[in-house]
């Protein structure tokens, strides 16, 4: 496990992840990204940011799921869950997630 710093839309989340979950998040600009990653667990998530705020808050933000969409957006791969992260305070979205498993 790694701590970085995810950047999301809204602000970003300071978080424990694997170094495969590491390789998804760097997109090779010089920052790490929230949503190429998936879901978050809240146990992982130490600090978060908001823009709208402009606070860091401890621990992690809140997590809305929206319903499970069960949803092909390509040839094999199926949407299963779609969420966003959103700031206890003023529910400003921090960065959204998305989950996908590969269809038969």
């Amino acid at each position: 496990m790694v701590v970085l710093e995810l950047h999301g839309s809204g602000g970003r989340v300071i978080a424990d992840i694997t170094d495969e979950q590491a390789k998804k998040a760097d997109l090779g600009v010089g920052k790490c990204f929230l949503a190429p990653i998936g879901k978050l667990e809240e146990q992982n998530m130490h600090k978060y940011f908001c823009k709208k705020c402009e606070s860091e808050f401890d621990g992690s933000p809140k997590i809305q799921v929206e319903e499970s969409p069960n949803e092909a957006v390509a040839d094999g791969l199926i949407l299963v869950e779609r969420g966003q992260y959103t700031c206890h305070k003023c529910d400003s979205i921090i960065g959204e997630y998305r989950v996908f498993e590969k269809g038969q």
